[in-house]
């Protein structure tokens, strides 16, 4: 019951339709959350760099350590064998990773939401294209091949949002 929660990320695989993107979606919410208490708190940068790690860390162990069982239990519920549409794990992993050292500035909503939008917008873009390695990564067995084409899905995005951010919507 717990693999199939953590997996589904609480159940947002199930959507009916593009359940990768309510996965983000999810992703993106948790992590206003996160910007939201960490602007209450006061907190630096830094501790929002490191929460975007820690996440991105235990959503991919989970990825990893439940991906075999998570794609034999889908098996023939998805037309998606190997990453079955259910699980959206990966999808957290990969849109967390895509927020790493974006800067997300404390005073300012309007533009933290902008920042959270676009790095959603860039996820999606590349985790449907997925330019290599992202399609040779899918390939990998169990919850490596699941997880490893959010990863670099995110990476991606991280990218083009870092100078998208820094040099175009900040300069």
């Amino acid at each position: 019951m717990m693999r199939r929660a953590l997996m589904s990320g609480f159940g947002l695989g199930y959507a009916p339709v593009a359940s990768g993107t309510f996965g983000s979606a999810g992703a993106i919410v948790i992590a206003f959350i996160f910007w939201l208490m960490a602007r209450h708190m006061g907190s630096t940068p830094f501790v929002l760099n490191a929460a975007w790690v820690i996440l991105t860390l235990a959503a991919g162990w989970v990825c990893v350590a439940y991906g075999s069982w998570a794609a034999h239990y889908y098996a023939g519920r998805s037309p998606k064998a190997g990453d079955p549409g259910q699980v959206v794990i990966d999808e957290f992993a990969g849109q967390w990773l895509s927020l790493l050292l974006i800067p997300l500035p404390s005073a300012s909503l309007n533009r933290t939401l902008i920042a959270l939008a676009l790095q959603f917008f860039l996820f999606r873009v590349f985790d449907v294209l997925k330019p290599p390695p992202g399609r040779r990564m899918e390939k990998l067995p169990a919850g490596w091949g699941i997880l490893m084409d959010d990863l670099a899905a995110g990476v991606y995005a991280n990218v083009i949002g870092q100078i998208v951010l820094r040099l175009i919507v900040a300069g």
